[in-house]
Formats: structure tokens, sequence, C-alpha cells
């Protein structure tokens, strides 16, 4: 598969890109657990539902600049560059290539607040689109799309229910 290079976008990215879409919700497992499933390659596909495999480029222990890459439903792929890990309270990673050319740049911001009852989760994924078509698929798709990613969050909340059932 020919992979196409994508915008090596920085951490600034993320509130500045054209396409934003922000989620959160509140977990009830501990800040530690979560770092355990984001770190996990096997847990994404069950609750990142459009995702369908990842697997680590990059040997542990992962930090910044490890590299994954992630396939996706509709044969997308992206090959990841991480740009922020900070255990169990931030992580963030970057397209460096996709083997689509609709994406010029694509960067995900995960960050972890610890609570009472577990931890708050905000979600950002940021997107630009390349070409009139992209742009036009993501201004019409752009509900649709901010409701789909609002329920991987919700899937995370079942799949971490599941996974620490003595937390939750």
């Amino acid at each position: 598969m020919a992979m196409k290079p994508c915008e090596r976008v920085g951490l600034d990215f993320i509130d500045t890109a054209p396409y934003r879409f922000v989620s959160t919700v509140d977990l009830a497992i501990t800040p530690k657990q979560l770092w355990e499933v984001l770190d996990d390659a096997e847990s994404w596909p069950h609750w990142a539902t459009v995702i369908t495999k990842v697997t680590w480029t990059s040997p542990q222990p992962h930090g910044v600049g490890t590299s994954r890459v992630v396939n996706m439903r509709g044969g997308i792929v992206g090959d990841e560059e991480y740009l922020a890990w900070e255990p169990y309270s931030h992580l963030a990673f970057r397209f460096n290539e996709a083997s689509t050319g609709s994406i010029a740049a694509f960067a995900e911001d995960y960050r972890i607040e610890p609570t009472a009852n577990g931890c708050h989760l905000t979600w950002v994924m940021a997107m630009k689109p390349n070409g009139t078509a992209a742009r036009l698929g993501m201004s019409l798709g752009r509900p649709a799309m901010g409701w789909m990613f609002g329920k991987f969050l919700y899937n995370l909340r079942d799949y971490a229910r599941r996974r620490y059932p003595a937390t939750a």
C-alpha cells in the first residue's frame, strides 16, 4: 500500500486545526488504569471501533517519538508518531503518513485528570483535510463525526468497566 506524507504538525496544531472534535468522559478507573488501556494495542479496537488493528513499531518503553501503525475501517492506515507521553496524564500523536491523500494533517490529544471516583478524559481529534472534496466531506460530516467520536468514549467507559470490574 502506498503511503502519502502528512504534515509533521506539532502539539500547537491540536488547538489551531481547521477541524477539531473535543469529547470528554468520566471514567471509574484510575489514571494509571486508563494509561494501561491506551498503551495496550489490543484494547483500541474494543472501544475506538473504527480501528481494526494497532501495531507498535517502536520497542518499549514507549515515549515521545514512539511510532505505531493503526489500521482502520475503510482501508485507511495511519503511521503515527507520539508527540507527548506523560504517563497517567497526557499523550498525543500525529499521522506522519496515511494511506489516503485526503488527510493533510491529523493529530490526537488525550488529557487525563484524576477525580474522586477515577479520572476525567478530554480527547481532541484535530484534522486538516487535503483538497476540496475532503474539506466538503468534513464540513458536511462534522455532526455525525462529533457524535461518533463521543460514542468512542462511552465505549471506552464500558470497556474499562469490563477490564477493571473491581474498580468500577
